[in-house]
């Protein structure tokens, strides 16, 4: 492990703690490779299951053309969710506790068995889940004014805060994921609509695409792990006093209120 990496590791880890944003890595460091970037975000993984946190499971980022082509890049991100992430549907955030916070609503996955790459499918990812549940990530940035590129938000695990998740589970033999609807209201207001196929086409292929990532550094996918496979819209900034609502039809819907 390299010194230049564990000292970024520290960086973030510490903007997180103290809610105060840093300069962008990529500014100081034309050096840094995406794959360093993955190498810090693991590094502070190991630092947070030494601390006691737990792995619940994982985020995909990126997914949709529109995020891609915002960050000049042809493939998704990740990033890993902790125990101390998760909040049930019609939690209060403090908007303070984050350093600049945004939403986004996607239709998350819970597996019944491990996914492990490198030749995980669409097909493997159907067979494998149990149920999908209504989420709303709530997305923040360690680095400030959101100035990052793809090096900076894998660093930064991919840019994930919270997930607060819906009560609803729903097996897929009932459900059209890639048609399957989408509205956001900030307010009671509608401020985006999206449908599954916004994530890779399907949501599937983007946990696929994540198992098949993961095993480049030798991590699989776990049983009941909850995956989140990218956005179905863009990302929503909010800030003290609002409330938002992601209602995905029959997959249910998910409410979190913002102080």
């Amino acid at each position: 492990m390299s010194i230049k990496i564990e000292d970024y590791a520290s960086e973030l880890l510490e903007a997180e703690k103290t809610r105060k944003g840093i300069a962008p890595l990529t500014d100081r460091d034309s050096s840094l490779t995406v794959e360093d970037a993955y190498h810090i975000q693991l590094e502070m993984v190991k630092r947070k299951l030494s601390e006691g946190r737990t792995v619940i499971g994982k985020k995909v980022g990126l997914t949709s053309a529109a995020m891609q082509k915002m960050l000049n890049v042809d493939e998704p991100d990740y990033g890993h969710l902790y125990d101390d992430m998760e909040l049930k549907n019609e939690a209060v955030v403090k908007v303070n506790s984050m350093v600049s916070p945004k939403v986004e609503a996607e239709i998350g996955f819970v597996l019944s068995e491990d996914l492990v790459g490198p030749n995980v499918t669409y097909l493997d990812v159907m067979m494998a889940t149990k149920y999908v549940v209504p989420t709303i990530e709530i997305i923040d940035s360690r680095v400030a004014d959101w100035k990052i590129k793809l090096i900076d938000t894998v660093a930064d695990n991919g840019s994930s805060a919270k997930v607060v998740v819906g009560e609803k589970q729903s097996t897929l033999e009932t459900l059209d994921l890639r048609t399957n609807s989408m509205v956001l209201y900030k307010n009671e207001e509608l401020i985006a609509t999206g449908a599954g196929a916004a994530a890779l086409g399907h949501p599937a292929h983007a946990v696929a695409w994540l198992a098949n990532k993961l095993h480049e550094f030798g991590i699989s996918l776990k049983k009941d792990e909850l995956i989140l496979p990218g956005a179905l819209s863009g990302a929503v900034v909010v800030e003290a006093g609002d409330t938002i609502k992601a209602d995905f039809g029959p997959v249910g819907a998910v409410t979190v209120h913002f102080e």
